[in-house]
């Protein structure tokens, strides 16, 4: 579930194929459908393949797919080895660790169980085993410092909350009968259960709402706004919401919707104003530099003027006429 750019800026290495062309390559979790996955042909396809790839055409870019192990993102993104995250990368209670896009998918946590199973609500969880993907958003809204009260309560009456690298593994889980429930997104939940021909369901009450947006590294605005201009063309031109179509994501949608680019806005108005205060420093810094320049000179001025001052003073005072003679020149 991450993107990496290698190829333009001072935020960027220089990484082109050999005709040239600069690279993007995806790295991303290559079991989280219908974001990114392998399908049946062993290609790897989703949701925000396809728009990278409807990117990376626009702007004459090479796009290179790679998968990635998603508890490893921050150290991939951090060592430079990729440049943003991007494959249903949740912005709740990251905002400050990135620069972002702006949203552009809701996204619900909801938690499915099998056809067959007794429980109908949440509160039909207690004392049940609860599975989510390990550092996932499910995780987060039961046990992070963000979590929701009623959801902190509810994970308290499990059983217990147990953790997996993939869905894959959950599911597996969930149908031999190791755990009750799986806590997941609601795009992904969605698609396993569609795949998986009814032996699964979906609660109707949702555990927590939050939206998907591209992370970047810190201070990576240029890639960023590159981006996220070639998305907004994609949006106004229709082509957004057909890729959106294709994976049935159409009514969860968001960019382009009222706040959707809060965050972005927050981020470039912060950046704005430290480079005010920078620009402030640096007149400052300048001012001062130019007066102690002025006060240096003056205190030369002052240490050779005095005695010569002083001298002619005296010589003008002298009896000799020849002396006061010489005075009067200067």
């Amino acid at each position: 579930m991450a993107g990496i750019f290698i190829g333009c800026g001072k935020d960027r290495q220089d990484n082109s194929n050999s005709n040239g062309q600069t690279t993007f390559t995806v790295g991303f979790d290559a079991e989280f459908p219908p974001y990114g996955y392998k399908d049946d042909n062993g290609e790897y396809v989703g949701f925000d393949l396809d728009l990278a790839q409807e990117v990376c055409n626009r702007q004459g870019w090479n796009l290179v797919k790679q998968p990635i192990d998603w508890d490893s993102k921050d150290m991939e993104l951090n060592s430079g080895t990729i440049s943003c995250i991007w494959n249903g990368f949740t912005m709740d209670g990251r905002v400050d660790d990135y620069t972002w896009s702006s949203a552009y998918i809701d996204n619900s946590q909801v938690v499915v169980v099998k056809s067959d199973s007794s429980v109908k609500t949440l509160a039909d969880l207690a004392g049940r085993v609860m599975v989510v993907q390990a550092d996932s958003s499910a995780l987060a809204a039961f046990t992070g410092e963000e979590a929701e009260d009623k959801n902190k309560e509810l994970c308290a009456s499990f059983a217990s909350l147990q953790q997996v690298s993939d869905y894959n593994s959950a599911f597996m889980n969930l149908e031999a009968g190791s755990v009750d429930a799986i806590c997941m997104d609601i795009g992904v939940a969605s698609y396993e259960i569609k795949a998986r021909s009814g032996k699964f369901r979906m609660l109707d009450e949702h555990v927590s709402s939050e939206q998907y947006g591209i992370g970047f590294k810190k201070g990576n605005t240029q890639l960023r706004d590159e981006v996220q201009e070639t998305l907004n063309e994609m949006l106004a031109d229709g082509t957004f919401n057909k890729i959106a179509e294709k994976w049935g994501l159409e009514d969860s949608i968001c960019l382009g919707k009222e706040g959707a680019d809060a965050v972005m806005k927050s981020e470039t108005q912060a950046q704005a104003s430290q480079s005010a205060a920078q620009q402030f420093f640096k007149v400052v810094g300048q001012l001062s530099s130019g007066m102690a320049a002025s006060l240096g000179i003056f205190v030369l001025t002052l240490v050779f003027s005095l005695p010569l001052g002083l001298l002619i003073m005296f010589i003008r005072m002298s009896n000799l006429k020849i002396l006061r003679a010489i005075s009067k020149i200067y």
